[in-house]
């Protein structure tokens, strides 16, 4: 059996389609995109960040008042 399958890491998706959302026509992007490498990139959520695993950009969430 193959290393990476035996440990579960082939296979995971990012599963894409549940980032975008179709209202009234048009396509809503719920993504953010990264600043420094442009919007072929989206950051990952870590809840209270967003991170890119391409340039490590890291960008905090503020929280409303």
């Amino acid at each position: 059996m193959d290393y990476w399958r035996r440990w579960g890491r082939l296979g995971k998706q990012a599963q894409l389609w549940k980032k975008y959302k179709v209202q009234d026509g048009k396509l809503i992007r719920e993504v953010v995109f990264c600043p420094r490498c442009g919007e072929g990139y989206i950051m990952a959520d870590h809840g209270d960040r967003y991170y890119c695993g391409h340039c490590h950009y890291t960008q905090f969430k503020t929280e409303k008042k």
